[in-house]
């Protein structure tokens, strides 16, 4: 790809200006622009603003990663998208966590969204869009089941043992929370470990090598480029994730919608750019890629946010609750093991996709009428 002249460059960073300049009237106009939330008008017109500029800067992200992947190879390009979201979505769940009255539930929530959103409608859109239009698709076998293999158990220790360890109080002791955060992150470093070194080829198709040689050459000019578009979009998000906690708090407290919903808003801030990668990959047949991205993104969810939502709980005073309670806890389990049996054969159809979307549509519908 071509760097091109400043015209250029403007044209295709549109958005950048669009954030930047977001940004600067939340600055200098923000408390009059948050005044008007109790009008519904106005709280839809400054939620659907701040909702799709942070969006897109974050579609933004996942354009310069993916850039950053192509020319880095697998397992790396995935691990840097992974992170790149990874990191967005401790910024948002801190925002709110941090703003207005205290939501113990809200990392719980978003965590299990993003879990839902992933593992059955990201999942669920890949498997159905790749098998329909290649039949059936393959990857390896062995990094599913690698991946797998560390988010069942974390996610089982994360978000349903805290229902007994943490009983009758609902929140966890310090002790296990540190216990809990020190497993999360040294898991998921081992995995890394594992990922990028050892075992590097469990995550790689066999055509990723000769993708990998042709993108390898050419000067640092262009990863310099792509690294330094992917954090300048970042950092308008740090503080429009602030900013967009006033709607979100106001309709969850003020009026009264599920607490769910916060972290359902969150989950699909961070899960779309990935998604939209994931069901790309499946349809130009690269399912390997698809898993990698799908799997990956459960994967540091459990293993980086927790951790990370930990110890911004302890340090600021806000207590969570982590354990999923009823119909949530059902349908956890329930994708679990759907997911295990869905990667356990090396091949995948439009049957395992369409089963996973149903899976979907049934945790938005007993959101609301569980």
């Amino acid at each position: 790809m071509r760097l091109g002249g400043f015209p250029r460059l403007l044209r295709r960073e549109w958005f950048l200006a669009v954030s930047v300049a977001t940004s600067i009237a939340f600055v200098c106009y923000g408390t009059r622009l948050l005044d008007g939330l109790d009008g519904p008008l106005w709280l839809t017109v400054i939620f659907l603003w701040l909702f799709a500029v942070i969006l897109g800067s974050a579609l933004a992200v996942v354009r310069h990663a993916e850039h950053l992947g192509h020319r880095l190879g697998e397992p790396y390009g995935t691990l840097v998208l992974t992170l790149s979201i990874t990191a967005i979505e401790v910024i948002s769940i801190t925002a709110i966590m941090l703003h207005g009255d205290n939501n113990p539930t809200l990392a719980r929530d978003t965590l299990f969204a993003v879990t839902m959103i992933v593992l059955n409608g990201m999942v669920g859109l890949s498997l159905l869009a790749g098998g329909w239009r290649h039949r059936e698709q393959q990857y390896n076998l062995q990094g599913a089941n690698a991946y797998l293999g560390v988010v069942i158990p974390l996610g089982i220790l994360a978000l349903v043992m805290p229902n007994y360890t943490a009983y009758p109080q609902k929140t966890l002791t310090f002790a296990q929370e540190a216990f809990l955060a020190v497993i999360c992150a040294g898991l998921y470093i081992a995995f890394l470990a594992l990922q990028t070194r050892r075992h590097r080829a469990y995550f790689a198709a066999t055509e990723d090598d000769d993708e990998t040689a042709s993108v390898m050459h050419g000067g640092a000019a262009r990863t310099t480029f792509h690294a330094l578009f992917l954090l300048a979009y970042m950092i308008p998000v740090v503080y429009l994730a602030e900013k967009l906690a006033h709607p979100v708090d106001y309709v969850v407290e003020t009026l009264g919608k599920p607490a769910a919903l916060a972290g359902l808003v969150m989950a699909v801030l961070v899960a779309t750019p990935e998604g939209i990668g994931a069901v790309r990959a499946a349809r130009g047949n690269h399912m390997q890629r698809s898993v990698n991205i799908f799997l990956g993104s459960v994967l540091s969810t459990i293993g980086l946010t927790i951790p990370a939502i930990l110890i911004i709980s302890h340090l600021t005073a806000h207590p969570i609750e982590l354990g999923l309670q009823h119909t949530d806890l059902v349908l956890f389990l329930l994708t679990l093991t759907v997911s295990l049996v869905t990667f356990s054969s090396g091949h995948t159809n439009v049957l395992q996709g369409a089963v996973h979307l149903i899976l979907f549509v049934a945790y938005l519908f007993y959101m609301f009428q569980g």
